[in-house]
């Protein structure tokens, strides 16, 4: 017969909670469960695990041991003096902290924080600590428990369900379930995705307005009657000439992305992405000043969870290694080399793709040769970033383990930074090639340049390489959003019912006449939370980490594909709700953690703001046709020579932008076929601004390249300057938080002041019996939960108290 439930208290001077243990009332709780197989009595691994309790139990916890079919449960409960150990430290760090010191005035979440801490900092004898004694597999599991009360009733309700898409999330639930870490994560998130409507809506305009010349544009007419226009084959071996006109569809689907609309869409999404910053950082200051934390301190708290464990403990200072330092750089550049390197093996993928293309016998590939290359070579970058990605987490947490940080958020920010430098060239190295270097580096007919000596590099189509990136981009984004959204979610389903299957005894068939026995109703509820999935000490950092990555999406290669907004916005829709579930109903309970912003993201986003606007001006300097469009128009169109009014002046542009190639000039072992459709070919036509007679560049490559330099440095200023004023314009915090925390600060001062005043009686000067302290201010509202006192009484009560 199994005992459900053994209390195990050595070491208690009055064990009130140890009294009918076989007695378990509805209200029964405790702060942490330990999980672990079990052992013989004698072995090592049992051995270890006694000594391990035995030091908890020294420092007063009740321990209760409970027997299942293959497992022990040990539910652990800290007394009631370690929590007034937290509330008297925390009150001499910052006198505004509540000053109540009865035990069920500590939220939950701070009881699980800090019976966590003292859990997992713990030591044996053998110098062995929890972390230790898991990887040796002495325990199995230990996680704080889901407690089926009112809040986790309104998270289900309000959050953690499909029903509420579209509601505003319970952040004061969240932060009293979870904690401030994760809520304040949820109310940027939230924060987020509804401005992301004003840059949706903004990208679908934009998109729009590009359909409507989807079969307007000049330069899209001018290819699609280009009948005529013999263009030089794209390969060298066996590849024939090729009509421009033939690429109709493609130049409408160019000019549809690469219009005047999307200059203007790049300049408000550098707006959007200063405002959508400094309208969080207001945001965050109103919600911390609200939950009492904008002067809070991460070390000050560690430091008192520190001496609650132990009394003897010596802070942990602050160090800086250079060597170390060094090291850790010359790794991370060696990684950042291997991800460049990576990138050009997609370069030369899509190069032999593309001979191989052309060369096949099946017409859609030999016709559709370049976009085919585009888009395989697109789903083999997704391939390579869910595999890169694993990479990078291991060598980020190495090199992260190798700087030795002082504490665990020190350690969440310096594998931040770490990991999303290589996460960011990781995914968008093979971008910056397609934006930047495609049909800029690979040459020009009778002088390709080549991979190995025998691959040529792609060419730009002669209306722009900005379809290529917009179809690397849409790959790319529907894929990360579409298939890892799905495994992320049915990978821990599954998981789950997976465990519960397995952990789960069959229960055994009752005889005639056989009572069945009565169960501790905490062996049904800690199995229950056993079954979830374990929660990773980086869980949330992976999410803040997606997000960041599918915000870089969203703002630096936006011109080149306006839709990323919508996308970006109908993921994070279902994001919030997917993770809500996830968190509650199929992982385990986060330990709860403090926070008053969401650290090292923020400088990571200003980051990439900085980058949208180089990067946006990049694409529309470089990578779009606007520029030599522009210089068409205004130097070489026939508007400017014969002064007409009523042609559209980008007549002529594309026959303007192509350049004559003879084809006797060929190399020797480039094979062509002479003949096109009948007639023999002597000169064909390139993408270029080069001279017919000896190839090298006109005059107007460097106008074009010039317009293009001071369009970038234009461009970028202005963006700067608008996004500086957006910044200084926006205050980071609202005068209603600073009037609230002045008031705060003149309340407080005030009842020092006059607490401190001399007094023939006393030399503190003792106050009349009802002498009002301080009058309350009447502007704005207080904010603080505990009215200051009033009159000398209850003055000499709260000091008595404290």
């Amino acid at each position: 017969m199994q005992q459900d439930g053994i209390l195990l208290t050595p070491f208690r001077e009055s064990p009130v909670e140890d009294m009918e243990p076989l007695a378990f009332p509805n209200e029964e709780k405790w702060d942490f469960v330990l999980v672990s197989d079990k052992h013989d009595v004698d072995s090592k691994k049992e051995i270890k695990r006694r000594k391990f309790l035995d030091e908890l139990s020294k420092k007063g916890f009740t321990i209760k041991k409970i027997e299942d079919k293959k497992l022990f449960f040990y539910g652990v409960r800290a007394p009631k003096d370690i929590f007034q150990k937290y509330q008297r430290l925390r009150r001499k760090a910052d006198s505004r902290q509540p000053t109540s010191s009865n035990h069920e005035d500590v939220e939950d979440t701070a009881r699980i924080r800090i019976v966590n801490f003292i859990v997992r900092n713990t030591v044996t004898p053998d110098f062995e600590r929890l972390h230790d004694l898991m990887n040796k597999k002495v325990f199995e599991a230990a996680f704080p428990l889901h407690e089926k009360e009112e809040i986790k009733r309104i998270l289900n309700e309000k959050w953690a369900r499909w029903g509420v898409l579209f509601k505003e999330q319970p952040i004061d639930a969240i932060r009293c379930y979870f904690g401030e870490k994760v809520a304040l994560y949820f109310a940027w998130l939230g924060w987020y995705t509804y401005l992301l409507l004003f840059a949706a809506l903004a990208g679908l305009v934009t998109f729009v307005a590009g359909t409507t010349v989807f079969s307007s544009s000049q330069v899209s007419k001018e290819i699609c009657d280009a009948n005529t226009t013999i263009m030089c084959p794209l390969c060298d071996q066996n590849c024939s000439f090729w009509v421009l006109s033939d690429t109709c569809t493609y130049a409408k689907v160019t000019h549809m992305i690469d219009n005047e609309a999307t200059v203007a869409f790049a300049m408000f999404m550098a707006i959007w992405a200063t405002v959508f910053l400094e309208l969080w950082k207001r945001e965050r200051a109103t919600v911390v000043t609200k939950w009492k934390l904008h002067e809070w301190d991460e070390d000050e708290e560690e430091l008192a969870l520190q001496l609650i464990n132990n009394l003897q403990h010596k802070p942990r200072w602050y160090q800086h290694s250079y060597f170390r330092s060094t090291i850790i750089l010359i790794l991370a550049l060696l990684l950042i080399m291997v991800l460049i390197g990576i990138a050009h093996m997609l370069v030369i993928y899509r190069a032999v793709a593309m001979a191989l293309f052309m060369q096949s016998e099946v017409n859609l590939l030999s016709k559709h040769a370049d976009t085919m290359a585009v888009m395989t070579g697109a789903v083999l970058h997704y391939i390579t970033i869910i595999i890169m990605t694993k990479v990078n987490r291991r060598v980020a947490l190495f090199l992260c383990n190798l700087e030795k940080p002082r504490t665990l958020s020190q350690q969440e920010n310096s594998f931040a930074v770490k990991i999303f430098i290589f996460q960011f060239f990781t995914n968008f190295s093979s971008l910056i090639y397609i934006a930047f270097f495609l049909g800029r580096i690979n040459g020009h007919p009778g002088h390709y340049v080549r991979i190995a000596g025998r691959w040529r590099l792609e060419e730009c189509h002669p209306s722009g390489c900005i379809t290529d990136l917009f179809i690397q981009m849409a790959i790319i984004m529907l894929l990360k959003q579409t298939i890892s959204n799905i495994m992320e979610y049915l990978i821990p389903l599954i998981s789950h019912q997976l465990r519960k299957k397995r952990k789960r005894p069959k229960k055994r068939s009752m005889m005639l006449g056989e009572e069945e026995e009565a169960e501790d109703p905490c062996k049904r509820k800690w199995l229950n939370n056993y079954e979830l999935n374990d929660v990773y000490i980086f869980s949330l950092f992976d999410e803040y980490l997606e997000m960041v990555i599918q915000y870089s999406f969203t703002t630096i290669f936006v011109a080149a594909f306006p839709l990323a907004p919508l996308l970006a916005l109908i993921n994070n829709i279902i994001e919030i709700h997917m993770d809500a579930i996830k968190m509650t109903r199929l992982h385990r309970r986060m330990v709860p953690r403090k926070a008053k912003d969401i650290g090292i993201w923020l400088q990571i986003l200003e980051a990439i703001g900085t980058l949208a606007v180089i990067g946006n001006g990049l694409v529309i300097a470089i990578t779009s046709d606007f520029i030599p469009v522009q210089v068409y128009k205004y130097m070489y169109s026939p508007c400017r020579r014969e002064n007409h009014t009523s042609m559209d002046c980008s007549t002529g542009y594309i026959n303007n932008s192509l350049s004559v190639f003879r084809i006797q000039d060929f190399e020797p072992h480039t094979r062509v076929l002479p003949e096109f459709k009948g007639h023999q070919i002597k000169e064909c036509r390139y993408r270029d601004y080069r001279d017919a007679d000896d190839y090298t560049y006109t005059v107007q490559f460097w106008h074009i390249f010039a317009a293009r330099l001071a369009f970038l440095i234009l461009f970028e200023h202005v963006a700067l300057c608008v996004k500086l004023i957006a910044a200084w314009y926006i205050p980071d915090v609202p005068q209603r938080v600073k009037n609230d925390i002045l008031k705060e600060k003149y309340e407080n001062l005030c009842n020092e002041s006059r607490e401190r005043s001399p007094s023939p009686a006393a030399p503190w000067g003792p106050f009349p019996r009802e002498t009002v302290l301080c009058e309350p201010l009447q502007r704005g509202s207080t904010l603080t939960s505990r009215s200051p006192p009033k009159t000398a009484a209850n003055m000499m009560e709260y000091v008595s108290e404290v």
